[in-house]
């Protein structure tokens, strides 16, 4: 905020009774108008809308902007891990800095046009000494996650005994109400996630409220025209499905946007790498650097896991996935140059094996990935990202006389605690294979740990190319001629019992 503005806000911020607010010439809106004037004001300098969010700059967020300048409530449709939270929670950045209540109201009375009983009778006592407070943006944004047992009480509100008998007031009076959350977002934001979640005679009330203006709270008929926004969340699948949320309130709802998974690898990695923690204090005299093959490998896992036919395309495979795969994977090479005493902590493709508790959680499987089981449905997508990213980097190169030592009936086993001088030296066996990784990554022959991770994922990109096999312990061999003739089978492939996969 500029100094100007700030010193703007102080001075309304100065104003404590309602004679002062009336004689500062400051005008009421509601709050579509407000977020939409605000808007504009940000579209005309040129300032970026929701920052954080990426890859929503030519598709959602022009959506957005559209159900805002129309005034609309709106609602976001798709899969978990797109972003749709952390969107709602910024629309505060739409509202005034902050804005003037009647003093002690729940539900942000207008001091111009007071909504509840207690504020209606405080302008008619104190008239234009009405106290004054001012709320913050933060302050009028509530949100909600959408459950079953959400009851009316929660949302609108309920009658309260305990006010009534402090009060000495009927319980049919309005000054007994205890308000629920909807109302307590009075010239506010009002957010509901996973919005078909919510019971049908819940749904009903919140029609009322946006259509008439009105409820009814224990059998006392309330008026309350609240000045909301509201905006919803929920899941395609379930906000299309008969039943779940009822046709009146979907047709009030001014917009449906649908999210969206990264298009691409590239824009993936970028996401996975703004949210990812890598940046990690208390290791002096240690130096992280990821590959950017191992970066692809944790992006081109995900891409792999929402192709899958295994994984149910209704719950969807997060971005969070890939943000939460390359923090296991940074910490196991984190572990193993702390117990190794090497400066540079350099991912490989054995740290995404040792990452499998941070993919298995985050997959819904149907009956058949059920049947085969979430670790070697992992595995099996790691070896399909291996191929992919295999290729990128190192189609083209001669690599049969590496086959070729494997085919002789030689052995290679990289665990993933083993140094990167270790692994080097085990590495200089297989002919050929450190020489191939060299220039297509631009290495030099003393990057060790580089080189380690290099010839890992070359190792890997062979045995999705099925010219070698991998065992359970990290060994890599030849494919024997009976695994050889049944490769191309998945399911024998997932399932036999020799430690392969």
């Amino acid at each position: 905020m500029a100094a100007n503005e700030q010193a703007a806000v102080k001075e309304m911020e100065a104003i404590r009774t309602l004679g002062e607010l009336k004689a500062s010439g400051y005008g009421p809106r509601t709050v579509k108008d407000e977020m939409r004037s605000n808007l504009i004001e940000k579209l005309r300098a040129g300032e970026r809308l929701f920052p954080g969010v990426l890859g929503y700059d030519e598709s959602v967020i022009p959506q957005i902007v559209n159900a805002v300048l129309a005034r609309q409530n709106f609602i976001l449709l798709g899969l978990r891990g797109q972003a749709k939270s952390r969107i709602i929670r910024q629309l505060t950045d739409l509202l005034d800095e902050t804005i003037p209540i009647i003093a002690g109201s729940e539900i942000n009375d207008d001091p111009f046009s007071p909504l509840s009983a207690y504020g209606r009778r405080q302008v008619e006592l104190h008239g234009d000494e009405t106290r004054i407070d001012w709320v913050g943006r933060e302050s009028r944004f509530v949100e909600k996650l959408a459950t079953p047992d959400v009851t009316i009480a929660d949302i609108i509100g309920d009658v309260d005994p305990i006010k009534a008998a402090k009060g000495g007031h009927l319980l049919s009076d309005e000054l007994t109400i205890h308000f629920g959350l909807l109302p307590r977002a009075n010239r506010g934001i009002f957010a509901i996630n996973e919005l078909p979640d919510l019971a049908g005679k819940i749904q009903v009330g919140l029609f009322n409220i946006m259509q008439e203006g009105d409820v009814q709270i224990k059998g006392y008929p309330i008026r309350l025209p609240l000045d909301v926004m509201l905006v919803f969340s929920a899941n395609p699948e379930d906000y299309t499905a008969r039943g779940k949320i009822i046709t009146p309130l979907k047709d009030r709802i001014g917009a449906e946007i649908a999210t969206h998974y990264p298009a691409d690898i590239l824009l993936s990695s970028r996401i996975t790498e703004q949210e990812a923690w890598t940046n990690r204090p208390g290791l002096e005299g240690f130096q992280l650097s990821i590959p950017e093959h191992v970066r692809e490998m944790t992006e081109q896992i995900a891409f792999e896991a929402r192709d899958d036919q295994r994984i149910d395309k209704r719950s969807g495979v997060s971005q969070r996935f890939s943000i939460s795969v390359l923090e296991a994977v940074v910490s196991n090479a984190e572990r193993r140059a702390i117990l190794t005493g090497e400066e540079a902590i350099v991912p490989r493709i054995s740290d995404i094996y040792a990452a499998l508790p941070a993919m298995t959680g985050k997959m819904e499987l149907e009956y058949e990935g059920e049947q085969i089981g979430a670790q070697r449905i992992a595995k099996d997508l790691i070896k399909k990202a291996a191929g992919v990213v295999f290729e990128r980097f190192f189609l083209g190169i001669d690599l049969e006389p590496a086959v070729r030592w494997f085919d002789d009936g030689n052995k290679l086993l990289l665990t993933d605690t083993i140094s990167a001088t270790e692994s080097a030296m085990l590495l200089e066996s297989v002919p050929g294979l450190i020489e191939a990784v060299l220039l297509p990554l631009d290495l030099r022959e003393g990057d060790l740990a580089e080189i380690a991770s290099a010839c890992e994922l070359v190792l890997e990109g062979l045995y999705a190319e099925n010219k070698i096999t991998r065992g359970e312990d990290g060994g890599f061999e030849a494919v024997t001629r009976t695994r050889q003739d049944r490769r191309g089978l998945i399911y024998e492939d997932l399932t036999d019992g020799e430690g392969y996969n």
